[in-house]
């Protein structure tokens, strides 16, 4: 199986450089109306323009009408989620929650990226 995870976002090179980043790698493809960062084995991020997705729904709403909403969170399990959640902020996303241990057994990291998708960066305790 693989798994392709996609975000609509507002600014497809902004969302590129973003992520490049916070990843510390290059997107496996970038090409006008996709982005694609292998995360895993089989497991790509993917991200879309959100004039893109209009095309595919158009008796829906308008995506862009979301922007800024939290519309999707990104959990990653790490081995240095501090390192990957400074990136972040480096890059630009804003700080939810800081570092620290989670009730299900996670230290996690919560930021927003720059289109409001949830960001998180986690590890077993």
């Amino acid at each position: 199986m693989k798994i392709n995870l996609i975000l609509y976002v507002k600014d497809q090179a902004r969302s590129r450089e973003f992520y490049s980043l916070v990843l510390g790698t290059v997107p496996r493809l970038d090409v006008p109306g996709m982005t694609e960062f292998e995360l895993a084995q089989g497991c790509i991020l993917g991200l879309m323009p959100e004039k893109g997705i209009k095309r595919l729904l158009p008796a829906m709403p308008d995506p862009e009408t979301g922007n800024g909403i939290p519309r999707a969170e990104v959990y990653l399990t790490v081995t240095d989620p501090a390192a990957f959640h400074a990136r972040a902020l480096a890059a630009g996303a804003k700080e939810l929650s800081p570092l620290a241990p989670r009730d299900w057994g996670d230290k996690a990291a919560y930021s927003l990226d720059p289109d409001g998708h949830v960001l998180a960066f986690a590890a077993r305790f």
